[in-house]
């Protein structure tokens, strides 16, 4: 009988080297319509992920999870990897991923929105300061009356 040890020292076999052509790409998955619908989604929660990276950054890490998931089902259909757990349930794993996308956007979206600033970004505003600044020049004040603000 062979131990784990002498099976690791040996050489494959012709037939096991063979099969197994390492992290090959699949460039037909890649343009199918799986792969291009994954490919969009890999592009999108990276769109994602720099909005809220560029608003409210205590928010990104959840935008940045959902891109490394979808980055590995990427990975994991493009070189067919995930033929190899055959005992997990791929269709039902993808469809628990996007609704786990769906549910974290939105509650990171709904509590974006809600914060104390929230509102003025998703609206591409500056908020307002809490308190009005004194007006400095001639023309402060009067630009200041219309909503601009100076930035000294």
């Amino acid at each position: 009988m062979l131990s784990a040890l002498d099976r690791r020292d040996r050489p494959p076999e012709e037939g096991a080297a063979a099969g197994l052509q390492g992290f090959a790409v699949d460039k037909t998955f890649l343009s199918s319509l799986k792969g291009i619908l994954l490919e969009t989604e890999l592009a999108l929660t990276f769109i994602i992920f720099i909005c809220f990276t560029a608003s409210i950054s205590a928010y990104m890490a959840a935008a940045l999870l959902e891109f490394f998931i979808t980055l590995a089902f990427l990975f994991l259909y493009a070189t067919q990897y995930y033929q190899r757990f055959d005992r997990l349930n791929w269709p039902c794993l993808d469809f628990l991923r996007c609704v786990s996308a769906i549910i974290i956007f939105l509650v990171v979206s709904i509590a974006a929105v809600t914060s104390r600033d929230g509102a003025a970004i998703a609206a591409f505003v500056s908020p307002a300061p809490s308190t009005s600044p004194a007006p400095q020049g001639p023309l402060a004040g009067f630009w200041h009356h219309l909503g601009f603000r100076l930035c000294l």
